[in-house]
C-alpha cells in the first residue's frame, strides 16, 4: 500500500469537492477540451483517469461517447452521481495510477493538470504503462501539464475564481531538488478565509516523452493548449497526444 502522504488528489478532494467545477470549471476551457478529445476518441469507449465530478467526461457522455473512470475520491465521484447521466458512467474507485480497470479504450486522458498529482516518478511511469496496456491499436493516451521552465518563471498569484461575496487565488512555489510544486490557495467567501496547500510532481515534455517510450507509446501530437494552439518555445503549458502503434 502507497504511504498515505503519497496518496493522489490530497485536500481538495474533500475541501473542493462541493465548488469545484463553480471555481474550476471554467466553460471555455472545459468546452476546448471536451471538443479536442471527442476528436480524438473516435467510437470509443474512453477512460478518464481522476474523473472528479465529471466536468469532462459528462460532456463526452452527452456526445454518445461510452465514457468510464477512475478515482481516489469517493467525495468527488457523488457530485458526479448527482450529476443528470453521472449515474451512467461506470466509474472504479482507486489509484489511477495503476488504471484499476478491465477493458480497452481508443482514448485514455487526464485533464486541468491531474497528472502531476502522481509525486514521483515511479507512479507517473507506471500510470503510462498501465495505460499503454488498456489502448487499442492506433488509441491514445492524453495529458496536459505546465511546462516546467514557465512554471519557474512565473510571478504573483493567478486568479483562480472571482464572484461576488468569493476569490480564489493561487501561487505556486517550486522545489527544483525533487520536482515539486506546491500550490497554495487562499479561499475568501462569506468572510471567511481559508488556506489550503496542494503538492504535485512536474516533469518536462522530454521526461514525459521517455516515459511513453518505455511504455511502448510514441508522440503523435503537442499542442499549447486544448484549442490545439502549436506547441512553442512561448507555451506556458502543453497537451501531449501519445498513441499506441
Amino acid at each position: 500500500m502507497r504511504p498515505a502522504e503519497q496518496s493522489p488528489r490530497p485536500g481538495y478532494t474533500t475541501e473542493f469537492a462541493e465548488e469545484y467545477d463553480r471555481w474550476f470549471g471554467k466553460p471555455r476551457t472545459t468546452g476546448a477540451t471536451v471538443t479536442a478529445l471527442a476528436a480524438l476518441a473516435g467510437d470509443g469507449p474512453v477512460l478518464e483517469l481522476g474523473i472528479g465530478t465529471g466536468r469532462i467526461a459528462l460532456p463526452l457522455r452527452e456526445r454518445g461517447l461510452p465514457v468510464y473512470g477512475v478515482d481516489s475520491s469517493a467525495k468527488m465521484v457523488r457530485q458526479l452521481r448527482a450529476k443528470p447521466l453521472g449515474s451512467e458512467i461506470p466509474v472504479t474507485e482507486g489509484d489511477f495510477a495503476d488504471v484499476p480497470v478491465t477493458g480497452r479504450f481508443t482514448l485514455i486522458y487526464l485533464a486541468g493538470g491531474t497528472f502531476g498529482e502522481l509525486r514521483d516518478q515511479e507512479s507517473q511511469s507506471r500510470c503510462f504503462v498501465r495505460a499503454a496496456g488498456h489502448l487499442e491499436t492506433g488509441g491514445v493516451f492524453v495529458l496536459d501539464g505546465h511546462v516546467p521552465e514557465a512554471l519557474a518563471a512565473a510571478t504573483g498569484p493567478d486568479i483562480v475564481s472571482e464572484g461576488d461575496g468569493h476569490l480564489v487565488l493561487c501561487y505556486r512555489r517550486l522545489d527544483p531538488a525533487v520536482q515539486h510544486y506546491r500550490s497554495h490557495y487562499v479561499i475568501h467567501e462569506d468572510g471567511r478565509t481559508r488556506h489550503l496547500r496542494v503538492d504535485f510532481r512536474y516533469a518536462g515534455c522530454g521526461e514525459l516523452d521517455l516515459m511513453a517510450q518505455r511504455a511502448g507509446l510514441r508522440l503523435k501530437e503537442r499542442w499549447g493548449d486544448w484549442s490545439g494552439a502549436p506547441f512553442t518555445r512561448d507555451s506556458a503549458s502543453h497537451v501531449s497526444v501519445y498513441e499506441r502503434p
